[in-house]
């Protein structure tokens, strides 16, 4: 096997497009006949990925598996970071719960030990692909930080990668950005910044000519490309910061009105992609009781706080109002994992798993009682549910640490192998489960929208996107948009080249 190359992709900023960046060269790379892999040494994110293993690592590294036509495992992303409360994450190693932590005891305590594990995940990697595609977190340019980070120039000193700088001209003041992020790095880093790609790019690109221009030539840094915006892009996301990119959707008039409720520990908020991409669907995120309106469907999604985020809909009015549009114009809800557990009796967090708040009384929809546990489930399920007269395949995944308890379930909704999971009324106006990913499965997303539509007078639409092949389509075109738009002859020339003269530093 060829020496292993690896790419660095970091960003001015968290949200600059760092990650669909490295998905189009993981997808890039296996194109071309690389066994390639993705790599992030530490992630925080709430939006997370489940190996076939049963493990945990954010959802970007296993997008970008996926890309690369591999499966993912919990080397390409060994540290991952769920935050629960301000200032507090639970700490997820090689897929498990490691601890509970505060901002500074994790850069005090944990620094060698991550620096390990991260060292320890990528050789491994090492020794079984050509490519790895590393992506950076945040900014490499947080000097408050930088002296204990285990994600941006120290990883790619270690792993002796070109960097590629990333910055999205949607915000306004790339230039800024990109000549301040550069400054403010170390000589030696600097000179490990082989280019600068600038993304989400709108208009004439003959008015941009000459900042680019300008930019080489105060930096010496060469611009490999300008990548257009890609509307419509249906790839995973995993920082909640892309919810503002969902608002824009909301102005649309659709024939049905579909009301995600938004917490503020909002977690796999992806779980609704889908319905982005239906004719029919207007999907709209709500944080107040003014926003709800009268929707058909009310998703109540996941949560990494399900106590305080519970707390948050009593306070803002918001759990008065679900439980009126549900009595009232028997608005249909939908629960998933923390969004289900709300919708029970009652929840106990006895050991202070996710917050101080013990015990709270739930929506009181569903005749359950959920008691939060250290012991973390996380698994690829299938199973079977009846919906509209028809047994449908299910897939999804599981991330929870609590287990949900009936006195008598004889309202399941998914029927398991070894059991069952989840909760689904008579009428189908109150859908409880742990299955994340449940509206990815095409079929019963198209019979849950026609038994909206029916009550609502409006034909049934038979055929509707898959979006499962939406996704594929997507990291193709991803790939062919960088393909033409960024110089890649010049990025390869630069990964051989450093391969051939650096030596790894810490």
């Amino acid at each position: 096997m060829p020496k292993t190359l690896p790419l660095m992709i970091q960003g001015t900023s968290s949200d600059a497009g760092k990650s669909a960046i490295a998905t189009a060269f993981c997808r890039i790379f296996a194109q071309d006949g690389y066994k390639t892999a993705p790599f992030k040494s530490q992630n925080m994110a709430l939006n997370s990925y489940v190996t076939l293993d049963g493990k945990e690592i954010g959802r970007a590294q296993g997008v970008q598996a996926e890309a690369a036509g591999i499966v993912a495992t919990t080397d390409m992303n060994p540290i991952l970071i769920k935050p629960t409360r301000d200032a507090e994450s639970q700490i997820v190693v090689n897929g498990e719960p490691y601890a509970n932590m505060k901002a500074l005891a994790y850069r005090s305590d944990f620094f060698d030990e991550g620096l390990r594990i991260i060292q320890e995940s990528y050789q491994r990697l090492v020794d079984s692909y050509e490519r790895i595609v590393i992506e950076g977190a945040g900014s490499p340019a947080e000097v408050n930080l930088n002296d204990r980070e285990l994600v941006n120039m120290r990883v790619a000193r270690l792993t002796n990668a070109p960097v590629i700088l990333v910055a999205d001209i949607e915000r306004g003041g790339v230039f800024a950005s990109l000549v301040g992020t550069l400054q403010l790095l170390e000589p030696e880093d600097r000179k490990r910044v082989i280019g600068v790609i600038i993304n989400r790019f709108r208009g004439d690109l003959s008015l941009l000519q000459p900042g680019l221009d300008w930019f080489e030539s105060y930096t010496g840094v060469p611009v490999l490309g300008v990548v257009p915006f890609i509307p419509d892009l249906w790839i995973d996301a995993e920082d909640s910061l892309i919810l503002h990119r969902y608002q824009g959707r909301q102005e649309t008039a659709k024939e049905l009105d579909i009301a995600v409720i938004r917490y503020p520990r909002i977690a796999n908020f992806t779980d609704v992609d889908p319905f982005f991409v239906e004719p029919d669907c207007r999907v709209r995120y709500v944080s107040r009781p003014e926003e709800l309106g009268e929707p058909d469907l009310i998703v109540l999604p996941g949560s990494k706080n399900t106590l305080e985020d519970l707390q948050f809909l009593r306070e803002t009015g918001l759990a008065g109002r679900i439980l009126q549009l549900h009595r009232e114009r028997a608005c249909m809800l939908v629960g998933i994992c923390g969004g289900y557990q709300m919708l029970g009796e009652l929840i106990h967090d006895p050991a202070g798993v996710e917050s101080p708040l013990q015990s709270l009384e739930g929506l009181g929809l569903i005749p359950m009682v959920t008691t939060l546990e250290q012991r973390k489930t996380t698994v690829l399920s299938r199973g079977t549910a009846r919906f509209s007269g028809k047994n449908i395949e299910l897939e999804g995944y599981e991330i929870h640490m609590g287990r949900s308890v009936f006195q008598q379930n004889d309202a399941a909704f998914i029927q398991l192998e070894n059991g069952t999971d989840g909760y689904c009324d008579a009428e189908k106006k109150r859908i409880g489960t742990y299955f994340h990913g449940l509206f990815h499965n095409d079929e019963f997303r198209t019979l849950l929208l026609n038994k909206l539509r029916v009550e609502k007078g409006l034909a049934p639409i038979h055929e509707r996107p898959s979006f499962v092949a939406l996704r594929e389509q997507g990291y193709d075109l991803l790939a062919d948009t960088v393909r033409r738009h960024v110089r890649l002859d010049a990025i390869e020339e630069k990964m051989k080249e450093f391969q051939q003269s650096e030596v790894p530093k810490k």
